[in-house]
Parts: C-alpha cells; structure tokens; sequence
C-alpha cells in the first residue's frame, strides 16, 4: 500500500462521516459536492461533523481516493468506514430512506 493509500485507509477508518470533496463543507468548490453537504444537513448531520477532506489540496489524495474506492468521481462519502458513492448515490438513498437510517447508525 502505497503512503497514499494508507493516509487515504487510515482516515476512512478513523471518522464516523467523511466526504472527500472540493473544496470545504462550509465552502463547497463543486456543485456536486454542495450537494453531497446539503444532503448530509438534510439527514440532520451537522457539517462540524463531518470531515471533510479537501481534493483540491493535495492532488496525492485526489487521484488516490478514486483508485482506494475504484470510484471515477468525487465526491465521495464514507459512514463508519463505509464507501456509500457519490452526490447521485446519495441523494437515491436520501430519498429513498435509506442514507437517513445509515446515518443514524453513526450515534454512538
């Protein structure tokens, strides 16, 4: 595993909620990623809560992040060091029930 890799493993497993994105939850760079954060606020996840790892920061993570998930985009959700998916994915689950009950799994 590459020092990449192993940042990228070793934050996913260490956060409850953890979005790789562009830019920061309080300043999303991307409408997708606004996104993914609105979804989350929606869910009632406050994004103090959230780490959010900025791509456009370090290139490293930002290429590497696809490769540990084999995900073409960002961003990219992780609950409890689960890979959920993109702004898409997540709004399908936020719809449909589903990422509220995964969230909520998170309170411990």
């Amino acid at each position: 595993m590459s020092d990449t890799q192993k940042r990228i493993d070793d934050l996913v497993k260490s956060s409850q909620v953890l979005l790789f994105m562009k830019g920061t939850a309080s300043f999303p760079q991307c409408g997708f990623s606004g996104r993914a954060v609105q979804i989350l606020k929606a869910c009632g996840v406050d994004p103090k809560d959230v780490v959010a790892v900025n791509v456009l920061e370090d290139d490293a993570i930002r290429q590497g992040i696809k490769e540990y998930s084999h995900w073409p985009t960002i961003p990219q959700l992780y609950i409890k060091g689960e890979f959920i998916g993109g702004s898409d994915i997540m709004m399908e689950m936020y719809e449909s029930g589903e990422l509220q009950q995964v969230i909520s799994g998170t309170a411990s």
